[in-house]
């Protein structure tokens, strides 16, 4: 099962329709039952008849086998203390971007650990934690007529949990896991997500990145 740690936003709801879709059983989970069964009701809208609940984030934290945190990034470190027993031994993928917004335009927020990824490793030293997911389109992700077109960089300090969440990506028709190195490298996952916006923002858009040339340099790397 897959759980959603406040999963009630679109980025979360939408990651957990394109999961439920692939097969996955889910809940989402919120600090409130009522506002998790309400998430899980949007999301059964779109795919009706899948296995999807709401739940609250403790619940869903305890009944998962791999949790997104989909929390904004203020609420992370009271939602992860609260957590820490629950999640622990558990892959707990981070989809957490630092950032806030000042006269309009997405501005990222210094975390002192080097990355919220990185905060959520410490906060959860039991638990293997992926940072993943923070670059995708929630908009397309909800819009399950056509395919997400963009990559995923998937870093993590676990080489089995990052490669389990990069097969994992890849069940989102249109997307493409990529080996971003360690949890140290998450910053700049993140970062990106700031620039993402404000791009998104000048052009009216909701652009999502592809990186060019990785198959070739695999290649080269293999031979």
């Amino acid at each position: 099962m897959l759980g959603f740690i406040g999963g009630t936003g679109p980025e979360g709801r939408g990651l957990a329709l394109r999961f439920a879709l692939a097969g996955e059983e889910i809940v989402i989970g919120s600090r409130s039952v009522e506002r998790g069964e309400e998430a899980a009701q949007k999301v059964l809208e779109r795919a009706p008849g899948y296995p999807v609940s709401g739940s609250t984030n403790e619940d869903a934290a305890q009944r998962s086998d791999v949790l997104f945190i989909t929390v904004p990034y203020t609420g992370q470190r009271d939602t992860l203390t609260a957590l820490r027993d629950s999640l622990k031994g558990k892959l707990v993928v981070n989809v957490v971007a630092p950032l806030e917004f000042v006269d309009g335009s997405a501005v990222a927020v210094v975390v002192e650990e080097g990355s919220a990824a990185q905060q959520c490793q410490l906060l959860l030293p039991e638990s293997q934690v992926v940072a993943a997911f923070q670059n995708l389109s929630a908009r397309d992700l909800l819009r399950t007529s056509q395919s997400v077109d963009g990559d995923v960089v998937v870093c993590s300090d676990h080489a089995e949990a990052k490669a389990t969440v990069m097969s994992m990506a890849e069940r989102i028709p249109g997307v493409r896991g990529v080996d971003g190195g360690g949890l140290a490298n998450a910053r700049y996952v993140e970062d990106m997500t700031t620039l993402l916006l404000n791009i998104n923002q000048i052009y009216k858009a909701h652009a999502m990145f592809r990186i060019t040339g990785v198959e070739a340099l695999k290649a080269v790397s293999e031979g």
